[in-house]
């Protein structure tokens, strides 16, 4: 039989006075402003956005180069090092960098805050860096880091795990293992439900780790299986207010609309005549919406209908990289809705 010493019996009394404080939560406003500075994340993607990651397009992609053309799958790439460009044009990157500056200045215009990728954390050659969006999804409190499929984009999470570790973002989870997990991919629909478009981008494992994050939220995850070698949902769904969201019904399953009509939200579908790139739209508040010069005006005006107004800027450059105005901005802070 043990018996207490005083210094053990004056140890357990001051734990007893000095307990621990699960409450309140970590993603409360209280703790994050005074742990963490602000309150960060996002819990919808329609609120105003405050706080937005990018990356100017540069040098990296030096390493896309024309010789090296591959005819039958109709793009430029390279194997060996994993590098590839869809199409028969690669831009003059001033071309792009002028569509991305005025995309960072429309965004400014609204008020939003644009956080750069810190370039000395890069990796060479990540010619895909531009599309922030699916290095990180931000949640109520924090972020996540991705891990990105196709080899050329691997390393481009570290670049943006060091920049948000510099402006003070915690990270909810960093995913790891054999998950991928791509940004492209994942939507609120509501405070409390998500969805994530599973694909060669975004395996099971990837969905889990992202699900034991948002079980914690409350918040249910969705999966939908995306058809052929489509990537990621956003080239099928964006949400654009509380209620509406621009589509192309053609690439999502049947069910996944009927639920959309259960939880009270209205479609609006790009037409045929809508470039591949105009549905890569980004709310920057509820029902404003900045969006590709693409956009049809049949689409327009089934926007204005729905009561969206459309700041539109020429993006079609950068988008011949594989990505639009969605791909390229990885929101940090919304307002909650």
């Amino acid at each position: 039989m043990s018996i207490m010493t005083e210094g053990e019996y004056r140890y357990n009394m001051l734990i007893k006075r000095f307990p621990s404080a699960p409450e309140p939560a970590f993603e409360t406003r209280e703790q994050q402003e005074f742990i963490w500075g602000r309150h960060w994340g996002c819990r919808n993607d329609v609120g105003r956005l405050r706080m937005v990651l990018m990356h100017r397009p540069a040098d990296e992609l030096k390493i896309v180069d024309t010789s090296k053309r591959i005819e039958d799958l109709g793009a430029f790439g390279d194997p060996e090092t994993g590098w590839y460009w869809r199409g028969r044009e690669v831009p003059p990157l001033e071309a792009m960098q002028k569509e991305h500056d005025g995309l960072a200045a429309a965004l400014r215009a609204e008020g939003v805050e644009v956080v750069n990728i810190e370039r000395n954390a890069m990796l060479p050659g990540r010619m895909k860096t531009v599309y922030t969006r699916d290095s990180v999804i931000a949640l109520d409190g924090g972020a996540i880091v991705t891990r990105m499929g196709p080899p050329i984009r691997r390393g481009e999470e570290r670049a943006v795990m060091q920049t948000l570790v510099h402006i003070g973002m915690p990270i909810l989870r960093t995913i790891h293992g054999t998950a991928i997990l791509e940004g492209g991919s994942f939507a609120f629909l509501n405070q409390r439900t998500a969805v994530l478009g599973l694909s060669s981008r975004v395996n099971e494992e990837g969905a889990r780790q992202l699900e034991e994050v948002l079980k914690v939220m409350g918040i249910e995850l969705i999966r939908v299986h995306l058809t052929g070698y489509r990537l990621h949902i956003d080239g099928a769904f964006v949400l654009i207010d509380v209620d509406t969201a621009i589509v192309n019904p053609t690439q999502l399953p049947h069910w996944f609309l009927e639920r959309l009509k259960e939880l009270k939200i209205r479609t609006v579908e790009v037409h045929p005549d809508d470039g591949v790139s105009a549905i890569n739209c980004l709310a920057v508040r509820p029902g404003r919406i900045i969006a590709s010069t693409a956009l049809s005006d049949r689409t327009l005006e089934a926007l204005d209908r729905a009561g969206v107004s459309v700041v539109r800027i020429p993006y079609e450059n950068v988008y011949l990289g594989g990505g639009g105005i969605h791909c390229s901005t990885g929101p940090l802070v919304r307002d909650p809705i």
